[in-house]
C-alpha cells in the first residue's frame, strides 16, 4: 500500500468536508474520523517497526531470534506518546508500582565505604526450591536510581514469575544503553545502589563514577561467594545529597550551581576521580573503549531518540568487531521509556525483552555459540 497517495487522497478529502462545513450533518464525525486514520495511516508507516538487530556472529543472532523473539517483533509504542522525550518524561509517572519486599545487606568495601544491596530471595520458587542452585541475577538501576524505581521493580516482577532470586545493588555504573544485560555461568538476582544513595549514610567522598567499577566488582565476587552453585546474570539500566562529607574538598555550592551534566562533571565527578580535564573522564567512560573487551553475551537495548543516548552515539561499528555483543536498536522508547499499549501501566517492551533474554541465557546459554 502506498501510504504517501493515501494520506494525500485523505487530505483532500478532509478538505472537501470542511467546505461543506463543521457543523453540517455527520461532517463532525468525519472530520475526526478521517483525522484518525490519517494518524493511524501515519503511525503504521513511520513509528511502529521492527527493531534493528546488530551483531557481527550469525549464531549470536539466531540464538536471539529463537530464544528472544521479542527484538525482532514489530514494537508498537503507545499510540498517543511515542516520541522519545514524552516517553521518557511520562515513564516514571505512568508505570505501575508492583509491591517487592526486599531483605537489605549492606558490605563494606576496603576504602571504609559501604554498599547496600537489596535482596529478593524468591523463596516461594517452584521451580527452583535448592536456594543455592537458584538463578541470581543482580539489577544495577540508573545514576540516581535505587531499588524502589518502578523499572527495577518491573524487572524483579518478570524474574519472579520465571522463579529466580534477585538483588538490587544500589552502585551502578550507568552504560549509554537503555539496559545492558550480561550472563556469566551462575546465576541470581539482587540490586546495587550507588554510595550514598537510597538512605544510606556516605561513609567517604566517594561517590558514582562512570568509568570505574571497583564496587561493582566487589559486589559481583560478594554475590559469587554466598551463592557459588547458583548461574548467575546481571542486567543494568541506563547510566546524591550527602553535603557535609563531601564540603570537606568540593566547593559544594559552585558544585550544585551547575545547570548540566557536564558542568556537574567538570566540577565534582572528574575531580573526585582525578582526571585532568573533563573529556579525559568522558573518553574513559565512554563503551567504546570498552566493547572491544566484552568476553561474555552482552544484549544491548537503545532507542535511537533517546535524549540521552541518541541514535549517533551508539558504538554500532565498534559492537560489530565483538561476536559476544548484539543490540537491540528501536526507532523510538526514549530513554528507559520503551512504553507500549493504550494505557502502558504494566509491561513496557524493555520488560518483555529482559524477561526473553534472561530465561533464554539460563535455560539455553550453553546453545548461544553451538547453534
Amino acid at each position: 500500500m502506498d501510504w504517501q497517495v493515501l494520506t494525500r487522497e485523505l487530505s483532500l478529502y478532509l478538505e472537501s468536508q470542511v467546505r461543506v462545513g463543521l457543523f453540517g450533518s455527520g461532517v463532525g464525525l468525519s472530520l475526526v474520523l478521517g483525522f484518525g486514520v490519517a494518524y493511524a495511516c501515519y503511525y503504521l508507516s513511520s513509528i511502529a517497526k521492527k527493531p534493528q538487530l546488530v551483531a557481527s556472529n550469525n549464531r549470536f543472532c539466531r540464538f536471539l531470534e529463537e530464544y528472544c523473539p521479542v527484538v525482532t517483533e514489530t514494537y508498537y509504542p503507545t499510540i498517543w506518546c511515542w516520541e522519545g522525550r514524552v516517553q521518557t518524561l511520562l515513564r516514571p509517572f505512568i508505570t505501575s508500582r508492583p509491591q517487592v519486599q526486599y531483605r537489605n545487606e549492606l558490605i563494606k568495601t576496603p576504602d571504609g565505604g559501604q554498599i547496600s544491596l537489596d535482596w529478593f530471595d524468591n523463596n516461594d520458587s517452584l521451580y527452583y526450591p535448592d536456594a543455592s542452585t537458584r538463578p541470581t541475577v543482580l539489577l544495577l538501576p540508573g545514576l540516581t536510581g535505587t531499588s524502589k524505581e518502578s523499572y527495577i521493580l518491573h524487572m524483579i516482577h518478570q524474574s519472579e514469575t520465571l522463579g529466580y532470586r534477585e538483588g538490587v545493588c544500589i552502585q551502578l555504573q550507568e552504560d549509554s544503553c537503555g539496559w545492558v544485560a550480561g550472563s556469566r555461568p551462575w546465576r541470581r538476582c539482587v540490586v546495587f545502589n550507588n554510595r550514598g544513595i537510597a538512605g544510606e549514610d556516605l561513609l567517604t567522598p566517594r561517590t558514582y563514577c562512570a568509568a570505574n567499577t571497583e564496587d561493582l566488582e566487589a559486589v559481583i565476587h560478594h554475590v559469587h561467594s554466598l551463592h557459588p552453585s547458583a548461574p548467575f546474570l546481571a542486567a543494568g539500566v541506563s547510566m546524591g545529597g550527602h553535603r557535609q562529607m563531601l564540603e570537606k574538598l568540593f566547593d559544594m555550592d559552585l558544585v550544585m550551581k551547575a545547570r548540566t551534566i557536564r558542568e556537574f562533571d567538570k566540577r565534582f565527578t572528574s575531580v573526585m576521580f582525578g582526571y585532568r580535564t573533563i573529556d579525559d573522564y568522558y573518553e574513559d567512560a565512554s563503551p567504546c573503549r570498552k566493547l572491544k573487551s566484552v568476553g561474555i553475551p552482552v544484549l544491548c537495548l537503545n532507542s535511537v531518540d533517546d535524549v540521552f543516548s541518541p541514535g549517533h552515539a551508539i558504538p554500532v561499528e565498534t559492537a560489530k568487531q565483538n561476536a559476544n555483543v548484539a543490540l537491540v536498536l528501536t526507532s523510538c522508547g526514549g530513554h528507559i521509556g520503551f512504553l507500549e499499549g493504550i494505557w502502558p501501566r504494566k509491561c513496557t517492551y524493555m520488560d518483555r525483552v529482559f524477561k526473553q533474554f534472561v530465561q533464554a541465557m539460563f535455560e539455553h546459554g550453553n546453545k548461544i555459540f553451538s547453534m
